[in-house]
């Protein structure tokens, strides 16, 4: 399974950043390139792995106010 992170225009980039790093593991640059990924394509894959370990990830995200979905 992937997380799926979706561009939007509500939170900003340190956010996003600040919480793929918290919520997903993820160094700093990493975040800031799906960020970024994510705002010119409209979408960015985050990260991998099965539904136990992705679907926490994807519910504290969107309780952050973070659009994401699993796929």
């Amino acid at each position: 399974m992937e997380l799926i992170l979706f561009n939007d225009d509500v939170n900003s980039f340190d956010f996003v950043i600040e919480s793929l790093v918290e919520v997903c593991d993820h160094d700093p640059e990493q975040a800031e390139q799906c960020a970024l990924v994510a705002h010119f394509k409209g979408k960015c894959g985050v990260k991998t792995g099965t539904l136990n370990e992705l679907a926490p990830m994807n519910n504290e995200l969107n309780n952050r106010g973070i659009s994401t979905v699993l796929s």
